[in-house]
């Protein structure tokens, strides 16, 4: 199990200097979420390219609906050679919740869900090669301008791995995971969203391997939060996600979207006692 710690907000300073500590202290990876408006994560994220040379770097997670998909796959790219082959592309629908503001995009569930679908398919078509995309919400031709700049690949192999959400038990969101590199799992009740444990993990692994298989190198990755004073506690909170078939555990702190010193502190503590050890 691979593990990483997404960063809840600060200066984009304070954010690379949290991600020197992270690879000093020996996690896997440094995620940062994406706002309408602030810190941008791209920008962020190849800034701490610079600063390391292990940690993966990525978005946690960009709402591909309310972006521009070409942009999106010429940003991750971007990344991924000034890291030298360590992005990673995060992507859901986006949440809807008026906290995080308004901005006048698409809200409508199915029609995001389309745009999310098709965006996928042409960010991977574009990393092939291919820059041409026609589909019901996107109609993109760039493949007349390649002389002007160039065909961009990325450094990893067969692509930058691109990690979904997946809602569990919806057959619509869960064939979307089979066409992408990683799961970040939801799971739905009679009233909504609810918990998901280990037995769900392994249902939706099940699942996927029953109906056309992971990719190779799939990722299942899960997100809580773990102490930094007590490794044993720690240990005891992953590792049943650890048994059930994750393969990534994401630490996060998500109380409040303000950002002060006490939060920082907490953050800095947690990144500098280094991740759970279940071994």
């Amino acid at each position: 199990m691979r593990f990483g710690f997404v960063l809840p907000g600060g200066t984009a300073s304070l954010q690379v200097e949290q991600a020197v500590i992270a690879e000093q202290a020996g996690w896997d990876g440094i995620f940062v979420w994406e706002a309408a408006y602030g810190i941008d994560a791209w920008v962020l994220l190849s800034a701490m390219a610079q600063r390391t040379t292990r940690i993966r770097l990525g978005t946690m997670l960009t709402p591909l609906p309310w972006r521009r998909p070409w942009k999106v796959a010429s940003q991750a790219v971007t990344l991924d050679e000034l890291s030298g082959g360590r992005a990673i592309l995060t992507v859901g629908l986006g949440a809807t919740d008026t906290v995080l503001g308004n901005t006048g995009e698409v809200l409508d569930r199915k029609q995001r869900a389309e745009m999310l679908d098709e965006g996928i398919d042409m960010i991977a078509g574009m990393w092939a090669g291919d820059l041409a995309f026609s589909g019901r919400h996107y109609q993109v031709d760039l493949s007349s301008r390649i002389d002007l700049f160039g065909a961009t690949h990325g450094v990893q192999t067969p692509r930058i791995p691109i990690w979904v959400v997946g809602a569990w038990p919806k057959p619509k969101s869960m064939r979307r995971v089979l066409r992408c590199d990683g799961l970040l799992p939801n799971c739905f009740g009679d009233e909504g969203f609810r918990e998901t444990t280990p037995d769900d993990i392994r249902a939706m692994i099940e699942w996927l391997d029953a109906n056309g298989g992971r990719r190779p190198g799939f990722d299942v990755v899960m997100e809580g939060e773990t102490p930094a004073d007590d490794p044993a506690r720690a240990a005891e909170i992953v590792r049943p996600w650890a048994d059930a078939g994750c393969t990534w555990w994401l630490d996060a702190r998500w109380e409040s979207p303000s950002y002060g010193p006490d939060r920082e502190r907490q953050v800095n503590e947690r990144l500098e006692a280094g991740p759970p050890r279940i071994s």
